[in-house]
């Protein structure tokens, strides 16, 4: 009886200096793991500080687009992102910079494709800018053939032909006001390599009608809800943090409070920096993004058991912060000419966007890793392999993404 006494202690005294000794490890993990974040975070700002870089391949521009019965006329006004981007990839070398401004005009022609009733219209430029200072503006005209159509169709691949880093290529897209003479127009169309921009031109109506804008709110929310999933499912930097964080996350309850502190973090400073309240520059930004995918990827490698706890959500949190910069390098430009309520509404729909692209990926994975939970390996269950080999392969991608970040 004594000695069942006495194991029973034994055992309780074992427990209780096991708990103990978890107990103050945790603090000093933690203090660990906020330390190493610290340096990180401090590091990464040093060496993108002089470091020229953007934060997201995306170029803004804004196209008016004004119908005649003869004629199609576009003004095209685009960023100086695209200009040296296009010049310093596929343009003439060792040209000025006026002779490099004035060039992207044959550029933009062959890559903005304008059709009416389907046939392509043949363009040619009006004029060009004579100065180099402010936004490059271009003008173009295209010859309508009899009869005039009554579909017009904007396309373009502005861009795509560049890659920011492997896999990545860059992208423009502009906000078009499109209309024609006696006709109202319509504004804040969002035209991007993936979606077109459709007008039909009602030529029996009267002339006079009044040359008031129509904001299509509808339409136009439903481009920026597309331009949010799409900006996810082709962003491979969001994608890969996104998937750092669902390897981890045990259950669904895990997945949800991870995943909203990440949202929670980067709407915050989408609105802050559209709205022109807060803004850091792109050789911030990116650098500390790829940062973000390579530290939780490590963190599921090098602290599995860890990757579960308070510290994963300030994680996300923090580093979410900067995502939202980074969504926000796509809005920028294009809702500088917006009206408060426009501009509102659209980044209301850009967020939905986002979201919808997270839940497109991540509630299917997801289940797959619950499927991986019941089988084992060499004592590890297949979850565990998936989280520890998964991980290794997006840090090394974040590091890639890194290298070409700080270019």
């Amino acid at each position: 009886m004594l000695t069942t006494d006495l194991g029973s202690i034994s055992r309780r005294d074992s427990i209780h200096t096991v708990q103990s000794a978890q107990r103050r490890s945790q603090p000093l993990y933690s203090r660990m793991c906020l330390r190493g974040l610290t340096v990180v975070c401090l590091l990464a700002c040093a060496l993108v500080g002089t470091q020229p870089t953007e934060a997201h391949p995306v170029a803004q521009g804004a196209l008016e687009i004004v119908i005649f019965p003869d004629r199609v006329t576009m003004r095209a006004t685009v960023s100086n992102e695209e200009v040296l981007v296009a010049a310093a990839f596929g343009g003439p070398a060792a040209v000025s910079p006026l002779e490099t401004v004035r060039s992207h005009s044959e550029y933009l022609l062959a890559h903005i494709r304008v059709t009416g009733d389907g046939r392509l219209l043949d363009g040619r430029v009006m004029n060009v800018p004579q100065q180099v200072s402010g936004r490059p503006a271009y003008e173009f005209e295209y010859r309508l053939a009899s009869p005039v159509p009554t579909h017009i169709e904007l396309k373009q691949d502005v861009l795509r032909e560049f890659e920011f880093a492997p896999g990545n290529p860059w992208e423009a897209s502009y906000l078009v006001r499109i209309g024609h003479n006696g006709q109202p127009a319509v504004e804040n169309l969002l035209l991007t390599f993936r979606q077109p921009v459709n007008f039909e031109c009602r030529w029996q109506q009267a002339a006079s009608a009044p040359d008031a804008p129509q904001h299509d709110e509808g339409r136009m929310a439903m481009a920026f809800v597309r331009h949010g999933i799409m900006h996810i499912l082709t962003g491979y930097d969001h994608l890969l943090f996104v998937g750092a964080l669902l390897l981890a996350a045990a259950s669904l309850w895990d997945l949800f409070k991870v995943i909203s502190a990440f949202t929670l973090a980067h709407t915050i400073t989408l609105v802050l920096s559209t709205l022109d309240l807060f803004r850091l520059t792109g050789s911030i930004v990116e650098p500390m993004i790829a940062v973000s995918i390579v530290f939780v990827a490590v963190q599921n490698v090098v602290w599995p058991t860890h990757s579960r706890d308070w510290s994963r959500l300030f994680t996300a949190f923090l580093f979410g912060l900067f995502h939202g910069l980074g969504f926000a390098g796509g809005l920028l430009e294009a809702m500088s000419t917006m009206h408060a309520a426009t501009a509102a509404l659209a980044i209301m729909a850009f967020s939905v966007g986002v979201e919808m692209g997270h839940q497109v990926v991540v509630l299917p994975a997801f289940g797959v890793l619950r499927l991986l939970r019941n089988g084992t390996v060499n004592g590890i269950g297949h979850d565990g392999l998936v989280q520890r080999y998964g991980s290794a392969g997006i840090a090394l991608a974040g590091i890639m993404y890194l290298v070409a970040a700080l270019r």
